[in-house]
């Protein structure tokens, strides 16, 4: 009697398991703008063109299992007089981000193999990002606000923890994007733009 309990018991921790560990994984991502799976060239996956179970990019450790090409591209990008810091170049998750946006790798790009299907239209950002929000941006140049920023921003306190993600204190194409959303936000933004309400999460005025 005891085995048998034994027995049920392991099953029903086995399927609680499985429930916990597979429903949050689930992301939104199905019918959204990232949803490949009708296009020939994916195999009909929706997760395979970034992401693989086996034989992963170990090198990218801003994605879990990445199986994408990555850009090697140098990026123009974007100065202000009134910023009190530089961006870099493209870093993290923008650079995962850019390795299709930008033009230079192929959607098709994934599992090792060379693809031919460009992305194209306004989802092609180019390498020229010095008209776009800038990103790749360190988050102290709110802790060190100069008297001209404070005529149009009112400084953030050092310990400021924004609803909007950070990543290692950067500012990233991911901090405003979800690349996984399914929302009706337009751009796959995490927030709404009513009322500038994104906006608001960063920049006080």
């Amino acid at each position: 009697m005891k085995i048998k309990i034994g027995i049920f018991s392991s099953l029903v921790i086995y399927l609680l398991l499985t429930i916990v560990t597979t429903s949050p994984v689930q992301g939104n991502i199905a019918g959204s703008a990232h949803d490949f799976s009708a296009l020939g060239w994916s195999n009909g996956e929706i997760c395979l063109p970034c992401h693989t179970p086996h034989n992963a990019n170990a090198a990218i450790q801003d994605a879990p299992l990445w199986n994408h090409g990555v850009t090697t591209a140098t990026f123009t990008i974007y100065t202000s007089p009134t910023m009190q810091t530089s961006g870099e170049q493209p870093r993290g998750p923008s650079k995962l981000c850019l390795s299709c946006h930008d033009g230079t790798v192929a959607l098709d790009s994934f599992g090792g193999a060379t693809g031919a299907n460009m992305i194209s239209g306004d989802a092609d950002l180019g390498t020229s990002l010095d008209n776009d929000h800038p990103i790749s941006i360190y988050w102290s140049h709110q802790n060190n606000v100069s008297t001209i920023c404070v005529r149009c921003h009112n400084p953030r306190p050092t310990d400021f923890n924004p609803i909007l993600p950070m990543f290692d204190r950067y500012i990233e194409c991911s901090t405003c994007h979800d690349v996984h959303n399914k929302t009706n936000i337009a751009n796959l933004l995490r927030m709404t733009m009513v009322k500038s309400a994104l906006c608001f999460q960063c920049h006080g005025k």
